[in-house]
């Protein structure tokens, strides 16, 4: 449970006391009100009971499906200032029912970042999901910084494991590259595509120092690898660029690739990582492999 700060004044919008955390606090109160009262009890399994005047769901209600106190989400609602917990926010959102926009804005609204890694984010557009799939039959997939995958396309899915078989929320190229045993596998030059991510892992992570989601990323990785641990304490720092890369696909064999980066926005943020076939033999592989991966989702109805 998070903690809570003594009560405080909160000025009205617009006095000269306002500062810039009490208006997202006020902007917060008001987002929160309005999500909780377009919700009806049936939408979340709750009974509407006889003598119900409230629109939507009453506050207490929404601390029950978060499981926070009545007390500290009355309080949010008022615009005190309290210390609000990712976790609690993540509750939250769940509870109310938040789409992905909607999130982001009440992670941006409190000051945090969401840590949950993004499987449908501002960058995944429908236009960017049909470019993926007009590459194929050559590998595609659209990065964050931090190396989340957002999205790829039927190729990719088979390329360095069964994609689709991954939870969402481990599907982290550098999170596959240390702990996964069949991507593992694929990796043709393991040890140095290890070093090389963590280096470039490193030097995007100096414009995040402090924020959760890269926290608790690199936690993990230092938790379940020794490997990565004994590599990331060295320091080292690379910018990213494209190369050519090797991999020992389990379906159609050997793979010669060059990797390039497609950077979506100015900043080196999201981005589509494309694998195009360096020899003729290569090309043919990748026919064979988006052809396997065109058969299994016939097989399985998509």
């Amino acid at each position: 449970m998070t903690t809570m700060a003594q009560e405080t004044a909160v000025p009205e919008p617009g006095t000269p006391r306002e500062s810039a955390s009490a208006i997202r606090r006020h902007e917060l109160a008001g987002f929160l009100r309005s999500r909780r009262e377009r919700i009806t009890p049936e939408q979340v399994g709750l009974p509407r009971g006889p003598r119900r005047r409230t629109p939507g769901l009453r506050r207490e209600e929404v601390a029950q499906l978060s499981a926070v106190g009545v007390t500290w989400y009355t309080w949010l609602e008022q615009g005190r200032d309290i210390q609000v917990s990712v976790q609690v926010l993540d509750s939250l959102a769940r509870a109310l029912l938040l789409d992905p926009s909607e999130r982001a804005h009440l992670f941006q609204l409190s000051g945090a970042v969401d840590p949950t890694p993004a499987t449908v984010c501002p960058s995944v557009t429908p236009a960017m999901r049909a470019v993926l799939e007009q590459l194929e039959p050559y590998p595609a997939c659209l990065q964050n910084s931090r190396y989340d995958i957002l999205a790829y396309n039927r190729t990719y899915a088979l390329l360095l494991c069964d994609l689709d078989a991954v939870p969402p929320e481990d599907r982290n190229c550098i999170l596959l590259t240390y702990t996964h045993a069949q991507w593992r596998s694929s990796i043709v030059h393991l040890e140095k595509t290890q070093r090389l991510m963590a280096a470039r892992l490193r030097a995007m992570m100096a414009g995040h120092l402090g924020e959760p989601a890269w926290k608790m990323l690199l936690k993990r990785l230092r938790t379940e690898s020794p490997e990565f641990r004994e590599i990331w304490d060295r320091h080292e720092v690379e910018a990213h660029r494209g190369k050519r890369k090797e991999f020992l696909n389990q379906h159609v064999g050997r793979l010669l690739v060059d990797h390039t980066d497609l950077w979506i926005s100015p900043e080196t943020g999201p981005r589509m990582v494309t694998y195009v076939p360096s020899d003729e033999e290569t090309r043919r592989r990748l026919e064979r492999l988006h052809a396997i991966a065109l058969e299994r989702g016939s097989a399985a109805g998509l």
